[in-house]
C-alpha cells in the first residue's frame, strides 16, 4: 500500500498545485520578491501533574500566508482557507505597494537534502501508551526519593508539511517532525520548597522519548536539581569570575549575542556589531556558528520558511566578527546573500531573519583546569528565565542550579543567582574554552517579534573572567 501524499494536506478541492503557480506569479508579478507559504500542521500536548492527567489537547490546522516584497518595502496577508479566491483576496493587500523597480530577486538554490523524517509522531503510538509513559515517569519520579513532593511530566509533539511557491516557478517542500518530553520535580524537606526540571527532545518521532534510559536520565536530572537546590545557601553578589557549564548555558549567547547578530538589526543599525565586519568583538579563539542542517536538532530545518536551504554560517571566527544571519529581504538591501535564516512561526506570519542552532564551538582547555583556575566565583550549570536589550546586548539571566567556588573547587549550590552583563563585554572576557563542546537536549524556544520558533544552543564549558552576579548574600 502506497502512502498519501503530505502535499495532498495543502491541495484539494480548492486549489491545485497548477493553480498555486499561475497564481502566485500573478498576484506577485508587480514586487521584487516574495512567496506562497503553503502549510498544514497538527499538534499535541499531554500534562499529567499531581497523578493525574490534567490536559489532553490536539489541534489541526491549515492556511497560507502570501508576501510581496518592493524595496524595503513588504506586504503581507494570510488566510485558514487554501483556495485560489482567498489567495487573490490576499493579493489585493500587495496593491498598496509600489511596482519593482530593479531587477526580480533570484530563487533559492535547489536541494534535495532532508535532515529528519518524513514520518509523523503523532499517530505512530496510541494515546494509552501516550498516557501510560507519563504515568510510569510519574510513578518512579515519586520513587526516587521520599523528599519529592510534587511532579509534573509533559510530552508535546508536531508535524507540519510546508510548501513555498514563487513567483518564478520555483517551488519547495519541507514534512518536519518536533517532539519535547519535559520533567518538573518539587522536593520539600524541613519547610522548604524547591525545584527541579529537565527535558529533551529534537526532530524525530516519540521512540526516542519512550526509549527507557533517556526518560530515567531526565528523572535523575530533575531530582538531582530540586534535592541540590534544598540545600542552597543564599548567592553572593558582586563581579566575579563565572565558569558557565557546557550545553543549555549556551542560551546566553544566544540572547546576548545571537540576536544581535540577525540581519534586520544590523542593516537598520539598531545592533551592537552593526558595521564591525571584519573588527575584534571577542576574545582569541572564540568562534560562533549557527547551523539549522544539524541532524535531528530541534533548531533545524531542511530548507528554511523561504525555501533556502540551511547551513553552517561563521558569525564570529577567533574573535573576530565575520557575518550575520541573513533572510531574502535584509540580504538583498545588505548586497549578501541569505543563509537560510528566514524563519516564521507559522503561515500566519512574515518571515524574518531568526537564529536555528547557534553555538560557540569548543576549545583546547581541559574543563577541570578552568575550574581550577578559580579563586572565588560561581559555577553556574544551568538557567531558567532571562531578559535581554538587543540593542545594547544586556541580559540578566536567572540560575536555576548554581555552585560557589573556592580555591578552585566547587562548593555549596546557591540560590538566587542571577547573571548581569552584555553580550558584547561578555565575549571580551572569555578567559578559557573547553574541549568538551554541548548543544543542549533540545528545548529551546526563540521569541523575537511576536513569533515563537524553535531553536537549539550549544557551548564548551567557558570561564568568563568577570560577570555581574546579583545575589542576597
Amino acid at each position: 500500500m502506497t502512502a498519501p501524499d503530505p502535499r495532498s494536506l495543502l491541495y484539494g478541492t480548492g486549489l491545485t498545485p497548477e493553480d498555486a503557480q499561475r497564481v502566485t506569479a500573478d498576484v506577485l508579478s508587480r514586487c521584487d520578491d516574495g512567496e506562497l507559504y503553503l502549510q498544514h500542521s497538527s499538534s499535541e500536548s499531554f500534562v499529567f501533574d499531581d497523578g493525574r492527567l490534567k490536559a489532553a489537547d490536539y489541534s489541526r490546522d491549515s492556511g497560507f500566508g502570501l508576501r510581496g516584497v518592493s524595496g524595503e518595502m513588504t506586504g503581507f496577508a494570510h488566510a485558514n482557507e487554501i483556495s485560489e479566491t482567498a489567495i487573490r483576496r490576499a493579493g489585493e493587500t500587495l496593491r498598496l505597494l509600489d511596482p519593482a523597480a530593479g531587477s526580480k530577486a533570484a530563487p533559492p538554490r535547489r536541494s534535495n537534502r532532508h535532515l529528519y523524517t518524513d514520518a509523523s509522531p503523532l499517530d505512530l503510538v496510541t494515546f494509552e501508551q501516550k498516557v501510560a509513559l507519563l504515568q510510569t515517569i510519574d510513578a518512579v519520579a515519586r520513587a526516587k526519593d521520599p523528599r519529592v513532593s510534587q511532579v509534573s511530566v509533559s510530552l508535546l509533539g508536531s508535524w507540519s508539511v510546508i510548501e513555498v511557491v514563487r513567483p518564478d516557478g520555483f517551488i519547495a517542500a519541507d514534512i518536519r517532525p518536533l517532539v519535547r518530553l519535559n520533567v518538573s520535580i518539587v522536593a520539600e524537606a524541613n519547610g522548604r520548597r524547591e525545584r527541579g526540571s529537565h527535558g529533551f527532545g529534537g526532530r524525530y518521532l516519540y521512540d526516542r522519548l519512550f526509549d527507557e534510559t533517556a526518560w530515567r536520565h531526565g528523572i535523575d536530572e530533575a531530582v538531582q536539581q530540586a534535592l541540590v537546590n534544598l540545600d542552597s545557601v543564599d548567592a553572593p553578589a558582586g563581579e566575579m569570575p563565572v565558569l558557565l557549564a557546557p550545553g543549555w548555558p549556551g542560551i546566553i549567547l544566544h540572547e546576548a549575542v545571537g540576536h544581535g547578530l540577525e540581519g534586520d538589526f544590523n542593516r537598520k543599525g539598531t545592533s551592537a556589531f552593526s558595521g564591525r565586519i571584519g573588527e575584534r568583538v571577542a576574545a582569541a579563539g572564540v568562534t560562533v556558528v549557527d547551523d539549522g542542517s544539524l541532524t535531528d536538532r530541534r533548531g533545524s530545518l531542511s530548507i528554511d520558511d523561504e525555501g533556502t536551504p540551511t547551513g553552517e554560517t561563521v558569525l564570529i571566527e577567533d574573535g573576530l566578527l565575520k557575518g550575520y544571519m541573513q533572510d531574502r529581504l535584509n540580504a538583498r538591501l545588505m548586497g549578501t546573500q541569505p543563509t537560510g535564516n528566514g524563519r516564521r512561526e507559522s503561515y500566519q506570519h512574515a518571515p524574518m531573519p531568526r537564529m536555528t542552532n547557534t553555538f560557540m564551538r569548543g576549545g583546547t582547555d581541559d574543563p577541570a583546569e578552568l575550574l581550577a583556575r578559580m579563586k572565588r566565583g560561581i559555577f553556574a550549570k544551568s538557567f531558567g528565565g532571562g531578559q535581554v536589550d538587543i540593542v545594547s546586548g544586556r541580559f540578566t539571566f536567572s540560575c536555576t542550579e548554581a555552585y560557589l567556588v573556592e580555591d578552585g573547587k566547587i562548593g555549596a549550590p546557591i540560590k538566587g543567582a542571577t547573571l548581569i552583563g552584555d553580550g558584547p563585554s561578555v565575549l571580551t572576557k572569555v578567559e578559557g574554552i573547553g574541549n568538551d563542546m554541548a548543544l543542549d537536549q533540545g528545548i529551546g524556544v526563540c521569541g523575537k517579534g511576536g513569533q515563537s520558533v524553535p531553536a537549539g544552543v550549544g557551548q564548551p564549558t567557558l570561564l568568563v573572567g568577570g560577570l555581574t552576579v546579583g545575589g542576597t548574600a
